[in-house]
């Protein structure tokens, strides 16, 4: 199956010091493939998963002076963008390569979002059972979160937590550097088909 093409330097990018030398690579060394990936993968993850997805790779153009500990490919249902919707990413950071499911605090309807998992969460555990899903809201950046055991549990603190004012919903399934020099598109369309069922609510709401 084809790889990705992530090697160990894009990993390396992010413990660059400096904002201007590690934007710098970003843009020389991340970013090119992550746009390569994204116009590669998103035809066939909506092939794949039955969705109309539409790539952006980050710009970070907000930023002046701390320099992003990741960057991203964000797979969403606008052409237009994606920040006010919930999407899929694939991040890349230090600590590895992650696929992701993402609602920002600039998304639309998160109240209407968070009901949703509220009500939804005892089907949502039952669907994410075993799965070795984690929670990327509070993440450093550095190692890989902890997997937890989306439970009932998991989902309404996941509710509770987008609902509020600056409220975000971020979880999904890492691979260790040393691994994501090696994944190819079929473990990341896995991880997306898995995620599915949470972008689709999300949608829905």
């Amino acid at each position: 199956m084809d790889k990705l093409g992530l090697t160990g330097p894009d990993f390396e990018v992010f413990t660059i010091g400096g904002f201007a030398d590690r934007m710098a690579m970003i843009q020389e060394q991340v970013r090119p493939k992550l746009v390569r990936i994204g116009r590669q993968l998103a035809p066939e993850l909506a092939s794949k998963l039955g969705l109309e997805l539409f790539p952006h790779v980050a710009k970070h153009a907000r930023r002046t002076v701390n320099p992003p500990p990741e960057t991203w490919c964000a797979f969403g249902p606008s052409a237009k963008g994606y920040k006010r919707y919930g999407y899929l990413a694939l991040c890349v950071s230090a600590a590895g390569a992650h696929a992701r499911m993402v609602v920002k605090t600039e998304a639309d309807r998160r109240p209407q979002i968070a009901q949703l998992l509220r009500q939804r969460a005892r089907t949502l555990a039952r669907l994410f059972a075993g799965a070795p899903l984690a929670r990327y809201d509070q993440w450093d950046c550095k190692d890989l979160p902890r997997d937890g055991i989306a439970g009932e549990r998991f989902w309404q603190e996941a509710a509770d937590l987008v609902g509020k004012k600056s409220g975000v919903l971020d979880v999904g399934f890492g691979w260790p550097a040393r691994e994501a020099v090696t994944l190819d598109r079929a473990d990341l369309l896995d991880a997306y088909r898995e995620l599915k069922p949470l972008y689709e609510l999300c949608r829905a709401a």
